[in-house]
C-alpha cells in the first residue's frame, strides 16, 4: 500500500441495474476488488453499501449489507500478503469461522481476522461492522505475538472498543484528515488503540500457559514502556509470576526483559518524532517521555536501531532507516542489538 495513499471510495448497490445486481457485485466488485465469494441467503434481496478510506499503512472500510455470505477460497489466497483485518460488528449478529474456529459476533463485538487463510463470515440479518485493514508487520510492532490472537472474540464490554469506533468514524471526512501529518497521527492513535483492544483477548489455548504468560507480559510492557520505573519486578508482580520466572520465559524466546522494553521504548520515540504534535518539544523531552533517563544513551541505542539520530527522523531522513516502524524486528535482530548497544 502506498504511504501517500489517502482516497475514499463509496460502493452500493443501489446504484446497480436490479437485474444484474447480483452478478455485478459479486463478479466485479467482490471478486476482483476485494478478492471475495459472496453470496445472498435467506432469499433476501441484496442489499450492500460500502466506504472506504485508505490511510498510510492502513485502510478502514464501513460496511451495511443484508443477510450474506462471505468466503474467502484457496483460490484467492495467493493474491494476499497476509495482511490483518480487524473487525467490529456495529449491529446484527455475524459468524466467523477460520482455523477451526466459530465465532459468534454479537452487537459490539470484535476479533482479529487474516487475509491469507481460508474463511467464511455469515451475517444471518441485516447489519453493519467497521473494519480496519493493516499489515501484519504494522501489527506486530504494536502487539507482541499478534499471531497468536487471531480468530479469538473481544467482547463488546471492553471498553476500548467503543473508544476505537467512535475515534475511527471522523477518519472517513476529508476535512478531518486535511494533512499527511494529521493522516500520520491519526494511524498512530488508530493503532495504539486497535492494540489496546486486542490485549483484551483471552486465549488459555495455542501454546499452552507459559505462552499466555508471555503474551500478558509483553502487552503490559507495551502499554507501560514509558514508565520510567518499570522493570522486571513490577511486571512481574502485576501477572502474578517470581521475577526469574519472568525472566525465564523471555529467556526462552532467545530474548529477555530488558531487550523487550528497549525496542518498546525505540519505536515509541520513533512515532513521536513524526508526529506534528511533538515538532516543537527537544528530543531530550521525548527521550524522557518514553522512558529514557539517560539523553546520550537513547541518542547512541536509537541510532543503531534506525541508523538515523533522532534529529534526522524528524527531518524526514528515513531513507537511512535500519528499520522502518512499519516492520518489526525479530526477537534475535532485538538481541543482537541490544547487546551491541550497551
Amino acid at each position: 500500500m502506498n504511504l501517500d495513499s489517502f482516497s475514499t471510495v463509496r460502493f452500493s448497490t443501489a446504484d446497480l441495474p436490479e437485474k444484474d445486481r447480483i452478478a455485478m457485485w459479486r463478479d466485479h466488485y467482490c471478486r476482483i476488488s476485494l478478492k471475495l465469494d459472496v453470496e445472498p441467503i435467506n432469499d433476501a434481496p441484496l442489499e450492500c453499501s460500502i466506504l472506504t478510506r485508505a490511510l498510510p499503512e492502513v485502510k478502514i472500510m464501513s460496511t451495511a449489507m443484508s443477510p450474506t455470505r462471505i468466503i474467502r477460497t484457496r483460490e484467492f489466497l495467493s493474491e494476499n500478503n497476509g495482511d490483518l483485518i480487524f473487525v467490529i460488528n456495529q449491529s446484527g449478529m455475524v459468524n466467523a469461522r477460520a482455523r477451526g474456529r466459530d465465532i459468534l459476533l454479537r452487537e459490539g463485538d470484535a476479533l482479529l481476522m487474516s487475509t491469507s487463510e481460508v474463511k467464511v463470515f455469515e451475517r444471518p440479518v441485516h447489519g453493519g461492522s467497521l473494519s480496519i485493514r493493516i499489515p501484519r508487520s504494522v501489527l506486530a510492532s504494536f502487539v507482541a505475538d499478534v499471531d497468536d490472537v487471531v480468530m479469538h472474540l473481544i467482547p463488546h464490554q471492553t471498553e476500548v472498543l467503543k473508544l476505537l469506533a467512535g475515534y475511527a468514524a471522523p477518519l472517513f471526512n476529508d476535512i478531518a484528515l486535511a494533512t499527511p501529518e494529521f493522516r500520520q497521527t491519526a494511524v498512530n492513535h488508530l493503532l495504539d488503540l486497535v492494540a489496546l483492544a486486542l490485549g483484551a483477548t483471552h486465549d488459555d489455548t495455542g501454546r499452552g500457559l507459559s505462552a499466555a504468560r508471555l503474551r500478558a507480559a509483553k502487552t503490559y510492557i507495551i502499554k507501560n514502556s514509558s514508565q520510567r520505573g518499570l522493570s522486571v519486578n513490577s511486571v512481574a508482580e502485576e501477572i502474578g509470576l517470581s521475577p526469574r520466572k519472568l525472566q525465564r520465559l523471555f529467556e526462552g524466546e532467545g530474548t529477555t526483559f530488558s531487550e523487550f522494553l528497549l525496542s518498546q521504548r525505540l519505536g515509541r520515540a520513533h512515532r513521536m518524532l513524526t508526529e506534528p504534535r511533538w515538532a516543537q518539544s527537544a528530543v531530550a523531552a521525548i527521550a524522557y517521555e518514553v522512558g529514557f533517563n539517560d539523553l546520550s544513551y537513547f541518542n547512541r541505542s536509537f541510532k543503531r536501531w534506525y541508523g538515523a539520530t533522532p534529529r534526522a527522523i524528524r527531518n524526514g531522513d528515513s531513507q537511512s532507516t535500519k528499520f522502518c516502524v512499519s516492520h518489526s524486528a525479530s526477537e534475535r535482530e532485538i538481541k543482537k542489538f541490544a547487546m551491541n548497544s550497551r
